[in-house]
This record gives structure tokens, C-alpha cells and sequence, in this order.
């Protein structure tokens, strides 16, 4: 038996050079070929089969030589974000325009981490470990290649995890039941008829009957669903008209909802899409709602979280455990695993007041993180691992 921390500890400073490798080469959502093949490169270092899923998408395998038995699944997402960088560090990102503003790069290099301690102590347990190279999160991608590729088939647990930039380091946030909403995009397209502004009375003005959409949708919010469950329907990009002096022949609106439950992201859905319908007729117009699941919400189960806990505690890893961690109302595609097989996201904190930068929420230019928390992060892949598939750490 070893120390998880300890071992990992001496891995600290090959974590944090992949990390900011990661950090410096960002790549969007299904574009990540440079990610996918350092990956891939580091795997073969490490003596690990992998395969490529979809085109971006790697999963590699570890296969136990002691005892023990079952499969664990682990995921890291791998995408960035179209984020300008703001932060002046030597590790910049050196794409104009494209980030890690979400953490996927510390999640990639935590995954690597225990990976390579998994891979040197193939005889503490037996099984397999799978490795999920998760891309496109950030797009709502990616999970349902693995899933139909089969890593979850035979899989007991699936494990994961997030940076919190609100979470103290030395910290990790490990909450049993609901911890992000299912959220979905939806595209409305509204049609009219063009005329002079003058004879407003021989034309269709999509533009109007779009801003009527806006109002209405915003009152389902406040009218028609129940203020003690959280429901957000966002619009944030609306394009119409091609002149000032002309009514709107179409007018496109892009949104998003958040919803805590399968019943009320259904019901969100069809209030929009028969507010839409609606309001269109009134004015004489047609409109379409196009919808694209992102995610589902993100419900951890209680087993899971309890063996992670007691897996910290019994395996010394320096970190605080806390169960309480506020609902977001933010999305993460990790949802879709769960949906499957028994598993937990865990969030790691990675806020330190002695670095203001890590304290920026996620999606800004300035976003950074403790990169002492990075150990701890690996220690947890590792150690939910052994904890399963090894006799010892149980």
C-alpha cells in the first residue's frame, strides 16, 4: 500500500507543465487535434491502449494485474472556449481569441496525472480503468460518442471532476443529489412580410412580432411556473431587418433555458414553443422554435458520494470535504454519464485570496487557477479508482 498524495506529489511538476502545455494550445469543441494527440503521446509514454472516439474524443484503458475486479470510469473534458485571454502569464495562451477559461486544461492534466500513477501500480488492483478524454463539453458534445461507443458497458462507477473557482483550495465540494441544471438552446425564426415603413398595413413586421416574443417569454418565468423551482429563459441574440426604413421580412432570436427536473424542462418547452406559435398568429406572422439538448441536469448519486468522501478520509489526500456546495444553474454534459451508470462530479476548489486571478468565475479572459490544487485533483481520479478496484483500499 502507498501514499496517493505523496506519490503524486513527486508527479507535481510533470501535472503542472502539461497543464499549462494544455493552456498555452486551446482548441474549441470538436477541433481539439493538438489536445487529442498530446494526449495520445502521453499514453503511449505511459504504456496505455487508447483509441480515438469520434474525431477529438480519446479513451484509454488501464488493465489492473492484482486483485480485485470491476470497472471505473474516469472523464476529463478537453475544449476551450472563444475567450480572449487577458491574463499575463508565461503560459498565455498563444491563439488569438481561444482559451481555457473553464478548467479543461487542469481537468486533462489531473487525468494524466493519476493516470500515470494507475499505469506504475497496475498490481494494487485489478479491472479496468477507462479514461475519458471528454471534447466539445463546452458545446454540449461529446458524452454521446463515448456512451454509444460502450464505455460505460460493465461500468460500476463513473467519476469526474470540476474546477470552483468559488471553492477554497484545499477544498472539494461533493454534493449527493441535484448540482446543475439541464439546459437546453433553443432558435426561433420568425416569418413576415416586407414593406415600406410607410404602409405598415400591406407587410408582416418580424421584427415586432420577435420583441413581442421577448416580453411574452420573459412573463412565463414570473406567471406560469412555480417560484419555489428555479427556471431561467435567457435570449441573448436577436438579428432582424436588412434597412432602417423597411418592416422585417425575418427575425431569428437564440437563447437558452435551465431547468432542475425533467417535468419542468419539458413543460419550459412546450410554454415557449406555444407562446411563440401564438404570438406570431397575432400579429399575422409564422414563427419556428428549433431546440437542441445540451445537457440534463446533473444529479450525483448519494453511494457515490459518500465512498469519494470516505475514500479522502482514509486516504489522507489534504482535502476539506463539504456537502453543501450552492446549485448552479450552469450545465456540464457529465449529466449524460450519470444518466447510465452510478458516479460523482466532484468540484474542486481553486480559489486562493493570495491569487487574485483564480478567483475570477469561469468564461473570463482573466480566469486562472491555484495550480497547487492540481495534485489533489490527480489524488482524487487515483484514489476513487483504487478505492473501487483495489482490495486494499477499501
Amino acid at each position: 500500500m502507498f501514499n496517493i498524495s505523496d506519490q503524486l506529489e513527486r508527479e507535481k511538476e510533470y501535472i503542472v507543465r502539461l497543464r499549462r502545455a494544455f493552456h498555452e494550445d486551446p482548441e474549441l469543441g470538436l477541433q481539439e487535434y493538438h489536445t487529442a494527440e498530446r494526449i495520445e503521446k502521453e499514453l503511449d509514454q505511459l504504456g496505455i491502449a487508447h483509441s480515438r472516439i469520434g474525431k477529438t474524443g480519446v479513451l484509454g484503458t488501464i488493465h489492473g494485474t492484482g486483485p480485485g475486479n470491476g470497472v471505473v470510469v474516469l472523464r476529463a473534458d478537453i475544449d476551450a472556449l472563444p475567450i480572449q485571454e487577458t491574463n499575463e502569464i508565461s503560459y498565455h495562451s498563444r491563439t488569438d481569441g481561444v482559451m481555457h477559461a473553464c478548467g479543461h486544461d487542469a481537468h486533462t492534466a489531473c487525468l494524466l496525472g493519476a493516470a500515470k500513477l494507475l499505469a506504475k501500480h497496475r498490481e494494487q488492483f485489478g479491472g479496468k480503468v477507462r479514461l475519458v478524454f471528454q471534447p466539445a463539453e463546452e458545446i454540449g458534445r461529446g458524452a454521446e460518442d463515448f456512451i454509444e461507443a460502450g464505455v460505460l458497458e460493465g461500468a460500476d462507477r463513473v467519476f469526474g471532476l470540476h474546477t470552483a473557482s468559488e471553492v477554497p483550495s484545499g477544498v472539494v465540494g461533493l454534493k449527493a443529489g441535484l448540482n446543475n441544471a439541464a439546459v437546453d438552446h433553443f432558435r426561433i425564426v420568425v416569418h413576415g412580410k416586407s414593406t415600406h415603413v410607410s404602409t405598415p398595413q400591406l407587410g408582416i413586421d418580424a421584427l415586432y412580432i420577435a420583441s413581442q416574443i421577448v416580453v411574452s417569454i420573459q412573463a412565463l418565468v414570473t406567471r406560469l411556473t412555480s417560484p419555489t423551482e428555479p427556471v431561467i429563459i435567457g435570449i441573448g441574440k436577436m438579428e432582424a431587418g436588412t434597412t432602417y426604413n423597411a418592416l422585417a421580412e425575418t427575425a431569428v432570436l437564440e437563447g437558452t433555458t435551465r431547468t432542475i427536473s425533467q417535468e419542468s424542462r419539458e413543460r419550459t418547452r412546450e410554454l415557449i414553443d406555444r407562446t411563440v406559435r401564438n404570438t406570431a398568429d397575432t400579429y399575422a406572422g409564422t414563427a419556428d422554435t428549433i431546440w437542441t439538448d445540451i445537457c440534463s441536469a446533473l444529479i450525483n448519486d448519494p453511494d457515490v458520494c459518500l465512498e469519494a468522501e470516505d475514500m479522502i478520509k482514509s486516504s489522507g489526500i489534504p482535502l476539506q470535504v463539504i456537502t453543501d456546495r450552492e446549485l448552479s444553474l450552469g450545465g456540464d454534459n457529465f449529466a449524460e454519464f450519470l444518466l447510465h451508470v452510478p458516479g460523482a462530479y466532484a468540484y474542486l476548489g481553486t480559489g486562493d485570496p493570495e491569487q487574485p486571478d483564480t478567483l475570477h468565475a469561469p468564461h473570463n479572459g482573466n480566469f486562472n487557477i491555484d495550480e497547487n490544487t492540481l495534485v489533489p485533483g490527480a489524488a482524487l481520479y487515483a484514489g476513487y479508482a483504487l478505492s473501487r478496484l483495489s482490495e486494499t483500499y477499501r
